[in-house]
């Protein structure tokens, strides 16, 4: 990158800066002419200079050229008025010259603005760029947060100056000489003042505001260092939690702060103090033009017409010369941001972009073999970590890498995938240096995958298919104003030095992922998904799903049909009462009584948690039906239950996961409520006390909480308000509830419930494992599973997929890279969160996967477990660095060697 701002500002932006400039100097006319019409007006039609006789007149207007061989050339011969029509002629001239010059104004201005936004676009692409060309070893000494800062909020200034790094100066500058050209051309003593004063502006304030560069510089690195910092505290969260920093954190924090606020103070004390000299300076030449500009008009020196011109035109000096301090102070100030920014983004060894060029077309097999020739690799501080391996790995080949801790597998590993790069030696691919390859190549030719699993904010199936997006395989047909604006941004894109990639084209590989197109594609992904044993988990994200049936209007539909079947399954199964199904006018004693009272899932937030017992309606039909006394009693028993039961308990037992309508610190609660009431009854207790104790009965489960409260008499109370309830619900309440019904889909529950539409018998241990497993097989026997995983795979994973667990994260890395055809696969112990039992189960399936349909890629796997060696055809057994055995693992068994150890230990 340029080192000087100006120069890279020029280099992007010559002709529209010559354009623009040339539309400053044109500008230039009319604004001198605005200056000399005031004194027109004044000393013409006002003071009566040439109207001395009644009835006289003067031409306006007239135009004529004095042309050289030509002679002089009329135009037009202008108007005769009379001295009020010349008035107004020469106002109405000032006021078209006040809108020609705002015209003038308002194009330069949204011109730069277009122009700094463009090239600050710029900026920022070539910003993430450089990133993703940085070299490996780059990464360790950055703080993602602190780059980021960079690229959103330190370059911002940058195009903001893009637009006045030339225009301003031209523009500023010839106004402000405008300015004062005229005011000589008026009196040559004021003129003199006047440009003293500039001279003196323009000397004093630009040393003083030298201060204020150093403190921004300081400003701008303190912030940078606390948003880096508080990257570091939301990465590291875990662990300030597991070892008591927190406040530690604090302090280094409010200590940041602390710092930050004194050199923003310093700034702002500095700055008003200039704003106050540079002002002061200002105003003192008006007070020297009326002192000695009215001295000369007294002494007959200088018409009142002058003065008030001279006057009138320095108001508009000093707004230019500040601005060109301004500018000055500002030019400065973006030079040291882009000096530091370029210094930040520069690099040794960055990667030349022809290796990372766009490849639309498929690039074929990878050149063979890939090889490691005397290749050596160190860390950051120069510590050996391989020392002079070479190896060859032919295609077809399966090979396992082992070795103790650091013993240097896993890095040569991580050089095959070009994420370190060689201290001496190299990586080969068919005998070419892999680093100067393309990416295009290498990037499909060789897929990996570590423990290290990052995920993108998004979907799983986003993530799934992220390794298959490399470049756009068709433009999507844009029309009407859609296509407008595509053109438009296509357009700008170019003139911003940015690619014109269509990120709404489809980019996805079909063919990689063996695959002819969308339509068939989600078999492939499936298949692959059982390989790394991830189905069920999509599946328990899809069940856990609440979706709208508008959306997936058959899924809906598919779904109630599914109750229907589930019943039957049961039946045959032997299985009935382990779901018992919502009835309309029944109780379902395995659901709480609030859910029997409802019979349905409140969708108003203001009705929602404890807002619908304070509902008058609810409360009026419960009351009326004498219901709240009874629940009270109800629920005075199970706080007298509770409190006698776990009072004594610590609040970490495990009892209290039991208790579904109480928390360990809600006991003391509860103490002082049955010790003030002493079994006085509902009349005696307060609404609060209500509330509170009402609130435990409405939680509670007869099985499941065993305190034989709920008698045959109460669930058919219960049964029989529901239906007062509903039947006189006032029509502002009707779409709060949805109530259940056997027939239609709930939009407020998720899958499962829309597929039981009941609660699963406690009476089953297992009950909720059986249920899952019957849904999984209905779902495919009536040929919704495809429509659920897919659900599934539009689960939001968050930032860093940490709504996944760490298994899952393991599990979909690995995955990601088996739905890519590649002609090697590097796998560096990607599931060390899994025993060995599943690590073998998966390592076998994936090498059946990857060998069938007659494919023969090379595989490479570190392993962890190394009782899996026998399934590879080859092993390298490594020792402090060294490649120290290499052949086939029956005739390693052989040897007394390393191999030997590793495997029997």
């Amino acid at each position: 990158m340029e080192k000087r701002l100006s120069r890279y500002i020029w280099k992007h932006t010559r002709a529209q800066q010559l354009w623009i400039l040339f539309v400053v100097a044109i500008s230039m006319i009319p604004y001198f002419l605005s200056f000399d019409l005031p004194k027109q007006i004044v000393n013409g039609p006002i003071q009566g200079d040439g109207f001395d006789q009644p009835g006289a007149r003067q031409t306006f207007m007239n135009i004529n050229l004095d042309l050289p061989w030509i002679g002089n050339v009329e135009l037009f011969s202008g108007l005769e008025l009379t001295r009020m029509q010349m008035l107004f002629a020469l106002s109405l001239v000032f006021l078209g010259l006040v809108i020609i010059n705002g015209l003038f104004k308002f194009y330069i201005n949204t011109y730069k603005g277009r122009l700094g936004e463009r090239l600050l676009r710029r900026i920022r692409f070539e910003l993430v760029d450089r990133i993703l060309r940085f070299p490996p070893q780059q990464f360790k000494r950055m703080k993602g947060a602190e780059v980021s800062s960079m690229v959103k909020d330190e370059v911002e200034p940058l195009g903001g100056f893009t637009g006045d790094a030339f225009v301003s100066p031209a523009l500023l500058g010839g106004q402000a000489l405008t300015a004062l050209f005229f005011i000589f051309m008026q009196n040559m003593w004021l003129g003199w003042i006047a440009a003293f004063m500039v001279g003196v502006q323009a000397v004093i304030i630009p040393r003083m505001r030298r201060r204020l560069l150093v403190l921004g510089r300081e400003r701008q690195l303190t912030a940078r260092e606390l948003a880096g910092r508080v990257s570091e505290i939301v990465e590291g969260i875990g662990t300030i939690h597991a070892y008591d920093t927190s406040n530690y954190e604090r302090a280094d924090i409010a200590s940041r702060l602390g710092r930050i606020f004194k050199i923003r103070y310093d700034l702002y004390q500095w700055k008003f103090l200039v704003k106050f000299i540079n002002n002061f300076l200002a105003q003192l030449t008006p007070f020297l033009f009326y002192c000695i500009g009215g001295y000369l008009a007294l002494q007959g020196q200088l018409d009142i017409g002058q003065l008030i011109a001279v006057i009138s035109a320095y108001k508009d000096l000093p707004g230019p010369l500040k601005d060109l301090i301004d500018w000055d102070q500002t030019r400065q100030d973006v030079q040291v941001k882009y000096v530091q920014v370029v210094e930040q983004f520069s690099a040794e060894k960055i990667i030349d972009p022809k290796v990372q060029a766009l490849a639309t077309k498929d690039t074929g097999p990878m050149p063979a073999p890939l090889a490691a020739v005397n290749l050596t690799l160190a860390d950051d501080s120069g510590a050996r970590l391989l020392e002079r391996v070479s190896v060859q790995i032919q295609p077809g080949e399966t090979v396992a890498i082992i070795g103790g801790a650091g013993s240097g597998g896993d890095v040569l590993a991580e050089a095959f995938a070009r994420l370190i790069w060689p201290e001496t030696g190299k990586i080969t691919v068919g005998g070419e240096d892999i680093l100067e390859l393309p990416e295009s190549v290498v990037g499909r030719g060789i897929s990996y995958v570590s423990s290290d699993a990052y995920f993108f904010y998004g979907t799983l199936g986003d993530n799934l298919l992220y390794g298959l997006k490399h470049a756009p395989l068709g433009e999507r047909d844009y029309k009407g104003a859609e296509g407008t604006q595509r053109k438009w941004d296509v357009n700008e894109a170019r003139l911003a030095g940015n690619p014109d990639y269509d990120t709404k084209a489809d980019w996805i590989d079909y063919r990689a992922a063996s695959a002819t197109g969308r339509d068939d594609l989600f078999p492939s992904l499936l298949e692959v998904l059982d390989t790394v044993q991830l189905s069920k988990d999509i599946l328990d994200l899809a069940l856990r799903t609440v979706i709208q049936p508008e959306a997936y209007p058959v899924l809906a539909t598919g779904i109630v049909e599914m109750r229907h079947a589930l019943r039957d399954e049961l039946e045959d199964a032997g299985l009935s009462g382990l779901v018992v199904p919502f009835e309309p006018g029944a109780y379902n004693v395995e659901a709480t009584v609030g859910e029997n009272l409802l019979f349905g899932t409140i969708v108003d937030p203001n009705l929602m948690g404890k807002a619908i017992a304070r509902n008058e309606y609810f409360r009026s039909v419960v009351g009326g039906s004498g219901l709240d006394r009874i629940l009270f009693d109800m629920g005075y028993s199970i706080a007298e239950n509770a409190v006698e039961l776990f009072s004594d308990l610590p609040p970490d037992h495990p009892f209290f996961q039991q208790l579904t309508f109480m928390t360990a610190d809600d006991i003391p609660t509860y103490q002082a409520i049955l010790q003030k009431l002493k079994g006085r009854g509902f009349d005696e207790a307060n609404s609060d006390e209500r509330s509170a104790i009402i609130r435990l009965s409405f939680a509670y489960v007869e099985p499941r909480h065993r305190f034989g409260l709920l008698t045959n008499e109460l669930m058919a109370k219960i049964v029989d308000v529901r239906r007062q309830f509903y039947d006189g619900l006032p029509k502002e309440m009707e779409g709060s509830i949805e109530r259940y019904d056997p027939e239609r889909y709930m939009a407020s529950s998720n899958l499962l419930d829309n597929v039981l539409f009941g609660r699963i018998s406690q009476k089953h241990a297992d009950g909720s494992k059986r249920i899952r497993s019957i849904v999984s097989s209905l779902l495919n026997t009536m040929g919704l599973l495809d429509d659920v995983m897919h659900i599934g795979a539009d689960f939001n994973v968050g930032a860093g997929g940490k709504r996944l667990t760490a298994v899952q994260r393991q599990k979909l890395n690995l995955a990601r890279a088996l739905v890519r055809r590649s002609d090697y696969y590097i796998f560096n112990k990607p599931l060390p969160g899994l025993d060995h039992r599943l690590q073998d189960e998966i390592v076998r399936d994936a090498m059946k996967l990857l060998r069938r349909d007659g494919r023969k890629p090379a595989l490479i796997w570190v392993l962890s477990n190394t009782s899996l060696t026998s399934l590879f055809d080859r092993v390298l057994v490594f020792d402090r660095g060294l490649l120290v055995e290499d052949g086939a693992p029956e005739a390693l068994k052989e040897k007394n060697g390393v191999f030997k150890e590793l495997v029997s230990s």
